[in-house]
């Protein structure tokens, strides 16, 4: 596949009904999980205009940054700590409308309003999870977690 997307604008379902075979052909055969994570960044990042999209990897006992798009980010978090943390900790995916309203929230950006976090698992343990944040607020709903879900439980498959 080229390296292009063609992007549908309308409703979310239909966006990501329409993102999820470009995705998985830009992935293809590829085994490299930097090259994979960083494109599926790009892609949602790409489709969907969110203010910040990428992976953070369980390693040695905390969530280490991985690729992602967006502006800078932490680099470290904690089990149970933020929403990303608590993801890992609770293996479930929050869906939060307005993180200053999420008890601990980790702010690595001011300009971050809402977020959802989808643990990625691998024989029963969490392996990375996506985070995905917005710059308005209330922008993720059920519709975001089903598809996003769905993404990363195909996505473990591949990497």
């Amino acid at each position: 596949m080229s390296e292009e997307l063609a992007i549908i604008r309308g409703g979310k379902a239909e966006q990501y009904k329409s993102l999820f075979p470009q995705i998985k052909a830009l992935v293809g055969d590829e085994k490299d999980v930097i090259a994979n994570l960083a494109n599926v960044s790009a892609a949602l990042k790409e489709a969907f205009n969110f203010f910040w999209v990428g992976f953070y990897l369980v390693k040695d006992d905390e969530l280490v940054l991985g690729p992602f798009q967006g502006p800078i980010a932490c680099t470290r978090i904690q089990k149970g700590k933020g929403v990303c943390g608590s993801a890992w900790e609770d293996t479930k995916t929050f869906v939060v409308t307005d993180v200053d309203a999420f008890p601990g929230h980790i702010s690595c950006s001011p300009l971050s309003k809402s977020e959802i976090v989808v643990p990625l698992l691998k024989n029963n343990q969490v392996i990375a999870v996506l985070d995905i944040d917005s710059k308005e607020l209330a922008t993720f709903d059920e519709v975001d977690k089903q598809y996003l879900i769905e993404l990363c439980e195909w996505l473990v498959t591949v990497i």
